[in-house]
């Protein structure tokens, strides 16, 4: 059996004509599954009968098993998921006045091992699929509680552009509007820099935001907490970022999260407004989660204030970004370290 959620609208059309069927009941069959969250063929009730059976036979909806769901006191709500194959990943909702965010996964683990990122501390295991993702924000949908999901950012568990061709199927499916009909520009994709990737992404044609986990302007700062940076340093980044802001005309957000004693001093805030002179970005600043495992532990609020009112001072575009769910061990991976561990 195959999993319902990987085709595209045109791909299950094709699918039903080849079964002699009308190809507008994947519409139909959109509308149920993404827009009033059926899981159950048998419940499609304007579906022919036999159609229902013939999916039955050849498809499934649900492969996700929730395992654990707990609540922040700032409303931030994290979901921890056992995979077909007893693979764990975290799914977040993040409440605001105006808008409602889901935050998924795009791998098991990762490969990157970001020094301050909980994700990958037991490696990688395998990428997702774009039926998996997909079912990630279905279940997030079904489960806010009322409230419509507005926004989504691939920024959970994983590196996005590392697992390349099953983020962009699933984004397109998103965006569809016989799907979740979310804009592609409250869709974010979050990178740790994958150049090549970035370059191909500029291609796409698609008006999602950029994310670029930066949090360091050197390369010696950045390859202790990014071994990425080896490959890919700060100055070939910027100069991707550039191209690409150049190609697509659409802003890019460096992530930079502090960490007490590594990159939160003025002395980091100053090379950052140097390598920062890029028109069309802004800077997001993060206190980071304290993390015991990892050995990380955010700055004091007055260092915090410091760095950014120096970047603002030097013109730079910035926002700061308190961690949410801290109660809850939001901070991508968390939840399933602690998990794993037991």
């Amino acid at each position: 059996m195959n999993d319902i959620k990987d085709l595209t609208p045109k791909e299950l059309e094709q699918v039903l004509l080849s079964w002699k069927q009308e190809s507008f009941h994947a519409r139909q069959i959109f509308s149920w599954i993404y827009k009033k969250g059926v899981t159950d063929f048998d419940a499609m009730s304007d579906l022919p009968s036999d159609l229902r059976a013939r999916l039955k036979e050849g498809f499934y909806i649900l492969s996700l098993n929730l395992i654990k769901r707990i609540e922040s006191h700032d409303g931030t709500e994290k979901s921890l998921f056992k995979l077909k194959d007893d693979n764990l990943i975290e799914a977040v909702i993040i409440p605001a006045e105006k808008r409602i965010t889901g935050c998924i996964s795009t791998q098991v683990g990762c490969k990157f091992a970001c020094r301050f990122c909980a994700s990958g501390k037991f490696g990688f295991k395998r990428n997702l699929t774009s039926s998996e993702m997909i079912e990630e924000v279905l279940y997030l949908k079904n489960n806010s509680q009322g409230r419509k999901l507005t926004h989504l950012v691939f920024m959970g568990i994983g590196e996005p552009l590392d697992n390349y061709d099953f983020v962009i199927k699933a984004i397109r499916i998103i965006n569809s509007p016989h799907t979740f009909n979310i804009g592609a520009r409250r869709i974010t994709i979050s990178t740790s820099g994958v150049i090549p990737a970035i370059k191909k992404l500029s291609g796409e044609g698609l008006q999602i935001e950029l994310s670029v986990s930066l949090h360091a302007a050197d390369d010696k700062t950045r390859s202790k907490l990014m071994p990425i940076n080896k490959i890919y340093p700060v100055k070939d980044l910027i100069a991707a970022c550039r191209e690409y802001i150049r190609k697509t005309n659409r802003q890019i957000t460096f992530e930079y999260v502090l960490i007490k004693d590594i990159n939160s001093g003025l002395q980091d805030a100053l090379k950052l407004s140097k390598i920062l002179k890029v028109p069309n970005c802004k800077v997001n600043l993060i206190p980071c989660n304290a993390i015991k495992e990892l050995k990380v532990q955010p700055p004091e609020d007055t260092e915090v204030s410091s760095f950014r009112d120096y970047l603002l001072k030097s013109d730079i575009n910035v926002t700061l970004r308190r961690p949410r769910g801290q109660d809850i061990e939001a901070a991508c991976g968390q939840l399933r370290l602690r998990y794993a561990k037991k």
